[in-house]
């Protein structure tokens, strides 16, 4: 039972959204380079990532939690706090969000060592994880990074399992050379036009799996 009134619950909500806000900046203040955007993901583009979700989603792991907006939706979309697991690096985004989300996993780690986080975690060992949505600014990353984070990735996703990732480049922020080395299919899902700046997210799954639909939403 929910025993804070709507009206509360969105005070509450504004007010971590306010103190994320304030704490994403300064993180990005010190360490432009390491923070892959000058402010965080609007609920437009968390709207537009949660659409790709399978049907029914099982274990979810969240790459890059922040501030926590993706987090947010995925609970409000019916994610179980024990079904998920946010990995984030920043020591200070990593205690906003513990703070923020007190029944969900927040691990604080690097995501090239999800397999390890995972096992230690005890977390879809048996049969994988049924979706992976990721904050991470793979666009600024060399190619052998994208690699470990892919390759880690998919040893923890399950057969069917996809990757869902948003980037503000105009394409795919995987090329097509490496989507072939690692054997990856890939579908722009939808645009966030609304997002400052405006956000492409993508769907990456394995090239044997099951197809899936990518859903399209309204321009917003």
């Amino acid at each position: 039972m929910n025993l804070v009134d709507p009206p509360m619950r969105d005070r509450l909500a504004k007010a971590d959204r306010v103190v994320g806000n304030w704490t994403f900046f300064r993180q990005w203040l010190k360490n432009p380079l390491a923070i892959a955007a000058l402010s965080p993901s609007s609920r437009i583009l968390a709207r537009e990532m949660i659409n790709q979700l399978p049907e029914h989603p099982g274990r979810v792991i969240e790459l890059g939690g922040g501030t926590g907006v993706f987090t947010r939706a995925l609970l409000d979309r019916g994610v179980v706090p024990e079904n998920l697991l946010v990995v984030e690096l920043n020591t200070e985004l990593h205690r906003l969000l513990r703070e923020q989300f007190p029944l969900v996993k927040v691990i604080r780690g690097d995501a090239r060592e999800l397999r390890t986080i995972i096992d230690g975690e005890d977390f879809g060992k048996d049969h994988g994880v049924d979706a992976i949505l990721s904050g991470l600014g793979l666009l600024s990353m060399s190619r052998s990074t994208q690699r470990s984070i892919l390759t880690a990735a998919l040893s923890v996703l399950g057969p069917n399992g996809r990757f869902i990732q948003f980037t503000y480049g105009p394409s795919s922020p995987v090329s097509r050379e490496l989507l072939d080395e690692l054997g990856l299919h890939s579908v722009r899902a939808g645009m966030a036009w609304r997002n400052v700046p405006p956000a492409a997210v993508y769907v990456f799954t394995r090239k044997n799996s099951m197809s899936i639909r990518a859903v399209r939403t309204h321009r917003r």
